[in-house]
This record gives C-alpha cells, sequence and structure tokens, in this order.
C-alpha cells in the first residue's frame, strides 16, 4: 500500500510537470501567445513555445508546414507588401475625353494604372489658342486602383483663358508618385 501511495504521487508530478513543460497550467487561464497564434490549451504569455530544444540552431518543422527557430532568435514574419521588396511604379496613361469650354469649365481625363497596387498619378494640361500657344496649364493629381482606371474632371486655369481656348493637350504620361 505504501508503494502504491508513492507510485500515484510519482505519477501526478509526472503529469503536472509534463503538463507544465507543454504549455498547459492549473487554474490560471491566459490567452496570449508570443508567436501571435492560438495553439492548443491554455498559457502564460512568459513561456517559449518554440518546438526546438535549447541546445542550438536547430529547427523543427510543425504539423501546418510553418518551421520555428530554436531560442534565442526572435525576428518579425516579412510580409508580401514590405517596403524593401516593393517595386518601383510604371507611370499611367492618360487620354483626354473632353477639353473644358465657356459651358463647362472642366477637362475630363482617363487614366490608367498598369501597376499591381494603387498609386497616385499626377496629370498635366495644356490649353492652347487657335495658334497652338499655351494659354495656360493645370497639373492634378488621382488615386487609380491596381490594374484599373480611374476619371478625372480639372478645372481650367482660369476662366479668362476660356474665351480664347481652341483645345487642350494632356500629356500622354500620367507620372506615378513614386
Amino acid at each position: 500500500m505504501h508503494t502504491r501511495g508513492r507510485r500515484l504521487r510519482f505519477t501526478a508530478v509526472l503529469a503536472l510537470t509534463v503538463l507544465t513543460l507543454t504549455g498547459f497550467s492549473t487554474g490560471r487561464h491566459h490567452s496570449h501567445s508570443r508567436h501571435g497564434s492560438s495553439g492548443g490549451g491554455c498559457s502564460s504569455s512568459s513561456q517559449d513555445h518554440d518546438t526546438s530544444t535549447s541546445s542550438g540552431g536547430t529547427t523543427h518543422g510543425s504539423a501546418n508546414g510553418s518551421t520555428h527557430r530554436s531560442r534565442p532568435t526572435y525576428r518579425s514574419t516579412p510580409t508580401a507588401t514590405s517596403s524593401a521588396t516593393a517595386r518601383p511604379l510604371k507611370d499611367g496613361t492618360a487620354v483626354l475625353k473632353r477639353c473644358a469650354s465657356l459651358d463647362d469649365p472642366y477637362s475630363t481625363v482617363e487614366v490608367r494604372n498598369p501597376n499591381g497596387r494603387e498609386a497616385l498619378f499626377t496629370v498635366k494640361i495644356a490649353y492652347k489658342n487657335s495658334n497652338g500657344s499655351t494659354l495656360a496649364d493645370t497639373t492634378s493629381q488621382v488615386s487609380v486602383p491596381a490594374n484599373g482606371r480611374a476619371t478625372l474632371r480639372m478645372a481650367a486655369a482660369g476662366t479668362g483663358i476660356l474665351d480664347r481656348l481652341d483645345h487642350c493637350e494632356v500629356a500622354p504620361r500620367a507620372t506615378a508618385d513614386r
């Protein structure tokens, strides 16, 4: 009977040790995790949940295919939109759809974005007289969705030019803000 009591105590201590080492605790329930995932069981935020041993740089894969480094290496997870890997933006195209007039002092321009992400483009319009001389220039910016297009209405550079305005010329390249 004395041996059975010792064996029972040993089993209880062993079970608590295993639970403690695997991140389970008795009585206290915390939902904090150092690695940002909600793994099995309750854990304390001060515990390290690496699946590797503390004796070197070995790595072990988990069931979901991710890899954890052994202690003490801690680093942030890289993202796909990291500025270090982002490609520079390509310029877009601008097409004049309608020139300003006395009836409507706004020019309409369609801007296309060839990039795989949203971008801000600068558009320039020159307002010309019948001789081809520039009366005024106007620039404006428009945000265009990834691989999309946007319509921009630009006010003429001043009401004094509208009575001498013959035509508008838009710069065909919409400059992407870098």
